[in-house]
């Protein structure tokens, strides 16, 4: 149907739609951002409560040093890489940062008690407020750094979820 002026009517165009091109590619909007676990960050910071307990128990005197620190690095390391990049969690490299520092923050004030009472004197950062950012960077970075591999293990099996 036509209008009286010449041009089609709107039920002209619906039928007709076919013969209008169809819009130019544009960008597509971006894909929303799945949320943080952070149950899943504070577990993961958990985890590496492992090394100052195997301090305090006397497990890494057994291993030595400083074999003993860094086998236990190692192996929260590879706890938090499996778990993350086995378990196609979205954005492992935040996760993991965030599992650093989470870490951190429980380990500045653990240090502290856990040195009052196991040595007599309150040491670690609490004690030196300075080596506090030191502490919170080094764990940030250690956390992104599994992340990072993470990331690749997540490539690797074709789950990448950045």
């Amino acid at each position: 149907m036509w209008t009286r002026r010449g041009l089609p009517s709107v039920d002209d165009m619906r039928q007709n739609s076919s013969s209008h091109p169809p819009p130019p590619p544009g960008p597509r909007p971006p894909a929303p951002v799945p949320p943080l676990s952070w149950p899943l960050v504070l577990g993961l910071g958990a985890v590496a409560l492992v090394r100052p307990l195997a301090r305090i128990t006397g497990v890494t005197d057994g291993l030595g040093s400083p074999t003993g620190p860094v086998l236990l690095t190692v192996a929260v390391s590879a706890v938090w890489v499996l778990v993350v990049g086995l378990g196609r969690v979205p954005r492992p490299v935040l996760v993991l940062t965030l599992a650093g520092v989470a870490y951190a923050i429980a380990i500045v004030p653990l240090s502290a008690v856990l040195s009052g009472v196991l040595e007599g004197t309150v040491s670690g950062p609490l004690a030196n407020p300075v080596a506090i950012v030191p502490v919170l960077l080094t764990n940030a970075a250690w956390g992104a750094l599994a992340g990072l591999v993470a990331l690749g293990v997540q490539h690797l099996r074709g789950t990448d979820r950045r």
